[in-house]
């Protein structure tokens, strides 16, 4: 690309020097003529007044010297009236034609002595015409010199033009050469930290090689982001999973030695092993859930969120039948509709639920509620637990990330970090907070948009 921009703007800017040149010989050349023809026309004008009613003759011979005329003879129209003396320039028809008022005074070059000479013909009078001439060689030498002047400055023009073109790209393409080298470097190192350096300068005057760099910064920054995320899902999952791996793995060691253990104690590790399949394979849902970072848009529909919450709080209630699940539907949100996937908002709220239900303690409600208002449409799900302490609100949505209090009761961690996903997925917004008079308010907001289409995952 370099190569191709320096051959570019060396080949525009030779071009001009060239051009530039071309015209400057041409203008020089009909300049050095022009003056040459009007001599020519002073000189015929001065004959013509000092020798008035002469008859054809040579009047002034000399063609060798600089004089003006060097040389100039009157011809008549016909050839019987030419003088017994041999004419010194030559006589053609057209002459005879400008003699006789029939062509237009002309100029023209001839060769006489060896010499080059630019003649002029023009009528005289009475039948005849006045031919002068004058030596052209001075005017060919200084049109010589200015071609080779010229020509040398060209050259010169192209020379620079091609150094000019490869500082130009040098230095116009040094912010592409450090992007091409960071990159390089990244696709050799795998290492998404690197970074292009921009020049100094404000941010609204940069052109646009440096704001490519900038967004090649920016992709990098999420670049190194994403990975960094999915290295730490990759260790957190392989951490949540070696526990109860080893669990089901010591399970059926023992049921291997089926023969030496009571009926008792071949159920209970029956049903442990039954337990741990179930919570290995949860886990390895809610992974594939998050590591698939997007909603299935060809199953959106209209959902009437108020019958989704309806549901989910009904199978709440047969999933903790101990605890309470009031829902209060708002004016106007029972028929609000939204634009998504039916079971995946069931997911999101079923996960709201029942995070609220563990840390509801016995005999409090989880209350749900569900209220429209101009341009958007609010849930809300409350618990009367202990809440949520302020140095965990930032994290509560990550990706195995579980509360001090929160690591003795069962769970992965992934069901909120799930919840958020689905929401923005689906255009809504879920976030997290203290509720009046203790507990955790958990509210999820829906505006009036489309859904956003793939989502980011929830949590770093």
């Amino acid at each position: 690309m370099r190569t191709r921009l320096a051959l570019a703007a060396s080949a525009a800017v030779a071009l001009v020097a060239v051009g530039v040149c071309a015209a400057a010989f041409f203008v020089i050349r009909y300049e050095l003529l022009h003056q040459l023809d009007l001599s020519l026309t002073q000189s015929a004008t001065r004959v013509i007044q000092e020798n008035r009613g002469e008859g054809p003759q040579i009047v002034a011979g000399e063609c060798r010297y600089l004089s003006a005329p060097a040389c100039a003879q009157i011809v008549p129209a016909g050839p019987a009236a030419d003088p017994e003396a041999a004419y010194l320039l030559p006589v053609s028809a057209p002459v005879r034609e400008v003699a006789a008022g029939a062509r237009a005074p002309y100029y023209s070059n001839v060769t006489r002595f060896g010499l080059p000479l630019r003649m002029l013909t023009t009528p005289f009078g009475d039948g005849r015409a006045l031919q002068v001439a004058l030596r052209a060689d001075p005017v060919e030498k200084g049109v010589r010199q200015a071609a080779v002047l010229l020509a040398a400055v060209g050259g010169a023009g192209v020379l620079l033009a091609g150094l000019l073109g490869y500082a130009v790209s040098r230095t116009g393409l040094a912010p592409v050469a450090r992007l091409t080298s960071t990159a390089e470097r990244i696709a050799a190192t795998r290492d998404p930290r690197h970074r292009i350096e921009l020049p100094p300068g404000p941010p609204g005057r940069q052109d646009e090689v440096t704001r490519l760099a900038a967004s090649f910064n920016t992709m990098l920054g999420e670049l190194e982001q994403s990975v960094s995320s999915q290295r730490r899902l990759v260790a957190d999952a392989s951490h949540e999973l070696r526990t109860p791996l080893t669990a089901l793995r010591t399970n059926a060691e023992l049921l291997a030695r089926g023969d030496r253990l009571t009926p008792a104690q071949r159920e209970r590790a029956s049903g442990a092993l039954g337990r741990g399949i179930r919570e290995v394979t949860g886990l390895v849902n809610d992974l594939i859930e998050l590591a698939r970072d997007e909603e299935p848009l060809p199953l959106l529909e209209e959902v009437r969120i108020a019958e989704v919450a309806e549901h989910t709080v009904a199978m709440a209630r047969t999933h903790w039948p101990r605890t309470r699940f009031p829902l209060e539907v708002g004016a106007g949100a029972a028929e609000a509709v939204r634009p998504g996937v039916p079971a995946r908002l069931a997911r999101l709220l079923t996960n709201l639920l029942d995070n609220a239900a563990k840390f509801s303690p016995p005999g409090t409600p989880v209350e749900v509620g569900l209220t429209a208002y101009e341009g958007g449409l609010e849930l809300t799900v409350r618990d009367h637990g202990p809440g949520i302490p302020a140095a965990d609100l930032p994290y509560v949505f990550d990706r195995f990330y579980r509360a001090e209090a929160a690591r003795a009761l069962p769970g992965s961690g992934l069901g909120l970090a799930m919840a958020r996903q689905i929401a923005r997925a689906h255009g809504a917004e879920l976030t997290a907070g203290a509720a009046p008079g203790g507990g955790a308010l958990f509210t999820l907001t829906f505006g009036q948009g489309p859904p956003a289409g793939p989502a980011g995952g929830g949590g770093p």
